[in-house]
């Protein structure tokens, strides 16, 4: 725990790397979890990730480190660990001490997304990552990617969703919207908030239908204007600092000029709202027992789900 937040980095799954970040022999150096790690992709194009630092004299294998078949190869005396984190080669060396391994992280890598598994107790996988069929469905345009570091924690900058008076005072919407939160199980949590859009038309009113699946995987579908879906992945780097990253898709609608123009449009106004959250969510304090009013949305429901989200 950091000295700002009382939080451990969570559990669940977390974006490490869109997919088109990581070609067929690449190899990335990351940071996240608190941890060093290296990420790669093996010639048979399966991404896999590791503890970065060589048990050997302590190299770090995401800097200069290659592939080489189904492995990485350490850049400082070539020995070679598999995507389990197995050394199956050390080559000025007839036998392979036991303890030359390096501790694999779970992966898996759909939606245009590779996730990792991290647990604060070291638990294996509890949940699925869903299937996200708009990835694959033509009636959806490409996906448009952002992306932001921020110095907060998973459980500040998710309590957004549940917030519903700062979407009016903060982002200058029409109303508080009113929002309905339910908790489905011990991952997921989903809320429902109306809203009111404004067009040279006049006021349009949608909904925006958040699907929460722990602090690391959110799906954020908007109706009314345009549909969209927002995937998005908050992956913590330490206690105090996380990555946040944002794809969209819009549903294709009167010829790709039109789609493109509001899509682009829409997309803006989400970036625009995020970047206003930023310094807020920066220099605020986390209050274990915040002074609530009737219409500030359901925080104390978000915050009683987020316990379990730590063990």
């Amino acid at each position: 725990m950091s000295d700002r937040f009382p939080f451990p980095i969570p559990t669940g799954w977390f974006c490490v790397a869109w997919s088109h970040d990581l070609e067929v022999g690449q190899v990335l150096p990351l940071k996240y979890f608190g941890t060093d790690l290296v990420l790669f992709r093996t010639e048979d194009g399966v991404a896999h990730l590791l503890d970065a630092f060589c048990p050997h004299l302590g190299a770090h294998l995401g800097h200069g480190g290659v592939v080489d078949g189904d492995g990485i190869v350490c850049p400082f005396h070539a020995w070679k660990f598999d995507g389990a984190g197995t050394c199956t080669r050390i080559p000025y060396a007839k036998n392979t001490p036991k303890q030359a391994k390096l501790k694999p992280w779970s992966l898996v890598e759909k939606n245009n997304m590779i996730l990792a598994w991290h647990s604060a107790s070291e638990a294996p996988p509890q949940w699925v990552v869903p299937d996200v069929d708009e990835c694959n469905d033509d009636a959806w345009s490409e996906f448009t990617y952002r992306e932001w570091t921020v110095g907060s924690c998973n459980q500040e900058t998710g309590e957004n969703a549940v917030d519903s008076a700062h979407f009016c005072y903060l982002h200058g919407t029409q109303e508080v919207p009113p929002t309905k939160s339910k908790i489905i199980n011990k991952h997921l949590m989903h809320t429902q908030s109306q809203t009111l859009m404004t067009t040279k038309m006049g006021s349009v009113e949608g909904n925006i239908d958040v699907q929460m699946f722990g602090f690391g995987f959110t799906l954020t579908r908007f109706t009314g204007l345009v549909e969209t879906l927002l995937v998005s992945s908050n992956t913590p780097i330490d206690e105090e600092n996380c990555h946040l990253r944002f794809s969209f898709t819009v549903k294709k609608f009167g010829g790709r000029e039109i789609t493109g123009g509001i899509g682009k449009a829409f997309v803006k106004e989400i970036a625009r709202q995020l970047e206003q959250d930023i310094p807020v969510w920066e220099n605020k304090i986390y209050l274990p027992r915040p002074v609530i009013c009737d219409g500030d949305g359901p925080i104390g429901l978000y915050r009683n789900w987020a316990k379990g989200l730590y063990e």
